[in-house]
């Protein structure tokens, strides 16, 4: 626990040992628990640890206060937006973390009881078990600030039934716990008052089998029947609308839609498409698609790169455009460059795909043997500024 200027700072991740159970809360309540450098870390050390430890049988996380966790520090970002590179290592450490989080060894359930959003909720959706209640915000956002649908989600959208996933990650549209469920993207659905004791149970089991920790779930879990006028029953428009190959086509294909009775709804999602950058539909939309046929680990390192290339400004600064007006200045009025879909340059979206330099890619550990290899701290660029420092 730090401590500075008589001022005691709790820690940004508690982790927690309750017999066989390992429990770790994301502990920014203020902040929306948001992902900075330190959070990553930190997870990572803990999830390392404990799925080495042979005491550790059950894997725990949540979030302190009224989100389980927003998504990445957009302020962080912004404030290296003119420091080549200044938020690689986090960027690097998170995408790592995904992978392991995916292919984790031992039982997790991540109790997720506020918003959860973009890298957020990456620690829910791979989970063995996600638990959900009436509370849960979902959405990737990322598209209308100018970035891309990150954090293993090309993976995750692109397997969403139809063109569902094309839709999440184009419009950022929300989803409640219910919703979850219904798609898959969550396994069980408890009433937030029920949270507490599902917890306390869980972490009396003494067992990570994953059957007994299913069970015991079930037993504060309730069946789900999405409102009528979910998004997801209306799953022949999207997949109409959003099987088009370009965003533009797509844009229209929707509004045609709109006109037609019933479908009063389409109008302000329409709106949000039109306000959000160009740049970062397209290249949301092409990175979704190619999902569709790589693997986790494929869509990872093609995030990674896609994700270096937009600090990097490589083809446009949208993305430092679209957290000015979103969190900085607030004036929701952001000036994308390009300003139009006709303007921005396919060719350009290829840069944005090609590999990167090789002492930057991210490392996804090949074998078994190599489990928790790949670190940063064994990658090219670590190494590169560790010389120049020796240099200086």
């Amino acid at each position: 626990m730090a401590q500075e200027g008589g001022i005691i700072n709790e820690p940004f991740v508690i982790g927690e040992e309750q017999g066989s159970v390992r429990l770790s809360t994301l502990n920014r309540p203020r902040q929306l628990n948001v992902i900075s450098p330190e959070v990553v870390l930190k997870l990572a050390e803990y999830l390392e640890m404990w799925e080495k430890d042979d005491q550790a049988k059950l894997i725990l996380i949540k979030g302190a206060g009224r989100a389980f966790s927003a998504g990445g520090d957009l302020k962080m970002f912004y404030n290296g937006r003119d420091s080549k590179d200044s938020c690689l290592e986090v960027v690097y450490r998170m995408y790592w973390l995904c992978y392991h989080i995916h292919t984790y060894k031992k039982t997790q359930v991540s109790l997720v009881n506020g918003i959860s959003m973009g890298g957020g909720a990456s620690l829910m959706v791979p989970m063995k078990f996600s638990v959900v209640t009436e509370k849960t915000v979902f959405s990737t956002p990322e598209a209308s600030i100018g970035f891309h649908t990150d954090c293993g989600f090309s993976y995750i959208h692109s397997r969403l039934p139809g063109y569902l996933g094309e839709f999440l990650a184009l419009t950022g549209a929300r989803l409640n716990g219910k919703e979850l469920v219904a798609i898959g993207m969550a396994t069980h659905f408890v009433p937030s008052d029920k949270l507490a004791d599902l917890e306390a149970q869980l972490v009396r089991l003494d067992s990570g089998d994953v059957n007994v920790v299913r069970s015991t779930i079930e037993e504060f879990s309730e069946k789900v029947n999405v409102d009528k006028d979910s998004i997801l029953n209306k799953q022949s428009v999207i997949n109409v609308c959003f099987s088009k190959e370009s965003v533009k086509q797509i844009i229209q294909a929707f509004e045609a839609e709109a006109s037609k009775e019933g479908n009063e709804w389409i109008t302000p999602v329409v709106k949000g498409l039109k306000r959000s950058s160009p740049t970062g539909l397209k290249i949301t939309l092409r990175s979704i698609r190619e999902g569709r046929n790589q693997t986790l680990s494929d869509c990872l390192k093609k995030e990674f790169r896609l994700t270096m290339n937009t600090l990097r400004k490589t083809i446009s600064a949208d993305m430092y455009e679209g957290i000015r007006a979103l969190t900085i200045d607030k004036d929701n009025s952001p000036k994308w460059s390009p300003a139009t879909l006709d303007e921005v340059d396919d060719e350009n979206i290829n840069l944005m795909f090609k590999p990167l330099e090789d002492d930057i890619e991210l490392l996804i550990p090949e074998t078994e043997e190599n489990r928790w290899g790949g670190k940063y701290e064994t990658s090219g660029y670590a190494s590169l500024i560790q010389n120049k420092r020796e240099e200086n």
